[in-house]
């Protein structure tokens, strides 16, 4: 069934508890609308080493990588195994980072979501040949991307 359920916004209800005799608390109780589960469908690393990284996951996993030409650069593909794809991307970070890119419907959408419940936009909604990507942080749950697939016209 190609039917997708529309993202739903959290409700906010606040109630007044008595936590002590004579003290008046307001609490808030957030009941949440369940969202559509997301899929994760690419797992990229972001290293300052790629050939010692390329070797390390290719010896530990398994993973054989495949060098994809860019108008940006080099860029490892992987094949991790249950459809799951990824690649290896080098580039100046602090310490080596795995980046889940998670499928949405609409990326501004989810990237505005990211936004109004307090993560940074690293990168902005961006087309390339396949989809649109865009990179959020947030203080408690690292970092993210949203991607969005072009649709096949039939």
């Amino acid at each position: 069934s190609g039917v997708r359920r529309p993202d739903r916004s959290p409700s906010v209800r606040f109630r007044r508890s008595s936590a002590r005799a004579g003290a008046d608390h307001t609490v808030m109780a957030q009941t949440m609308t369940p969202l559509r589960s997301n899929p994760v469908v690419h797992l990229e690393l972001h290293t300052g080493d790629l050939p010692r990284a390329r070797d390390l996951y290719a010896q530990l996993c398994g993973w054989r990588p495949e060098l994809i030409e860019t108008r940006a650069g080099s860029y490892l593909s992987l094949e991790l195994g249950g459809g799951l794809e990824g690649g290896i991307v080098e580039c100046p970070v602090r310490g080596p980072l795995w980046l889940p890119y998670v499928e949405v419907h609409e990326i501004a959408e989810a990237t505005d979501r990211a936004r109004g419940l307090g993560a940074c936009v690293l990168l902005e909604p961006r087309e390339g040949p396949a989809g649109w990507r865009s990179v959020v942080r947030t203080t408690v749950g690292g970092e993210l991307a949203f991607w969005q697939p072009k649709r096949r016209s039939p």
